[in-house]
């Protein structure tokens, strides 16, 4: 049936996204209460683009949507190089915050570059079928 293959999201074959919306949505999660992720939404085809969402409660069960982890698209080595602020504010003189702080967002900025060419060739998409692989395709 049309319908249940439109709902389908093994029907998918790659993913189109953009290496920025993937960075800035890791980059986000990490930095801010709430999650952002790549969504792709109902009806399911071949080759569907995946966009930045942030949300504070996961709507999936409700629209049907497929949400990958902005860490699952970028590369597990610059993934696990990204820079943690909390170990250094926890034992800073408070009159160092600011720098510690400007320093961090420095250094957030200088990941991103290298998680924006970091971004695989494929991914496991979570399905009620379980698992499905998918080529991802770089936009611009």
């Amino acid at each position: 049936m049309a319908g249940d293959t439109e709902d389908d999201p093994t029907a998918i074959r790659s993913l189109a996204l953009s290496a920025e919306d993937a960075v800035n949505a890791y980059a986000y999660t990490r930095e801010n209460p709430g999650a952002a992720v790549l969504r792709v939404t109902p009806p399911f085809h071949g080759r569907m683009r995946a966009r930045i969402h942030v949300y504070r409660r996961d709507d999936t069960e409700l629209t049907g949507a497929v949400h990958v982890p902005p860490g699952d698209v970028i590369a597990d080595d610059v993934v696990a190089d990204y820079p943690d602020l909390e170990g250094e504010l926890e034992d800073a003189d408070p009159s160092e915050t600011e720098r510690i702080r400007k320093r961090h967002a420095e250094a957030v900025e200088d990941w991103q570059a290298r998680a924006e060419a970091a971004i695989v060739d494929a991914v496991e998409l979570e399905t009620d079928a379980g698992s499905h692989r998918v080529d991802v395709k770089r936009l611009g």
